[in-house]
């Protein structure tokens, strides 16, 4: 059990990390957008759409690398398949509230690049910690044991 808790503990911040990252980098494109006029808040379904697939994309890829160095870390298939879908969800869940937060900030009347950070900031981490433990949770008969 204290293997298992070790192991999560360390790959947690890991998921959120990710997310965080890729979050920011789906707020720039869409700020960039809005402050240049090139989308505006009507747009707010094919921005959202893209930045999903990018997302989606993007946690392919870092699924795979996570899963891998994971499984050679701790030889445990669990713990790798874990990573991976964490990355994969959280991925998706940062790259559309990337795209959604400062559109909907917007429509509400307020200044997206003042509000836009914290929001996503809080969204991601809830989004890589619950998307981590969670699956952690679904797969617990397949983490290690001892």
């Amino acid at each position: 059990m204290i293997a298992q808790v070790t192991a999560l503990a360390i790959l947690l911040p890991v998921a959120a990390g990710q997310s965080g990252n890729a979050g920011a980098q789906a707020l720039a494109v869409t700020m960039r957008g809005l402050t240049l006029r090139e989308i505006s808040t009507r747009h707010w379904y094919q921005v959202m759409l893209k930045e999903m697939m990018v997302g989606l994309l993007n946690g392919i890829a870092i699924a795979v690398t996570c899963g891998i160095g994971v499984y050679l870390w701790s030889q445990s298939l669990g713990l790798a398949l874990v990573i991976a879908l964490a990355m994969i969800s959280s991925l998706v869940i940062a790259g559309s509230s990337g795209a959604i937060v400062p559109i909907a900030l917007k429509k509400f009347g307020l200044d997206p690049a003042q509000s836009s950070s914290i929001v996503l900031t809080t969204i991601t981490d809830i989004a890589g910690f619950m998307s981590f433990l969670g699956i952690a949770l679904l797969l617990s008969d397949m983490l290690p044991k001892g």
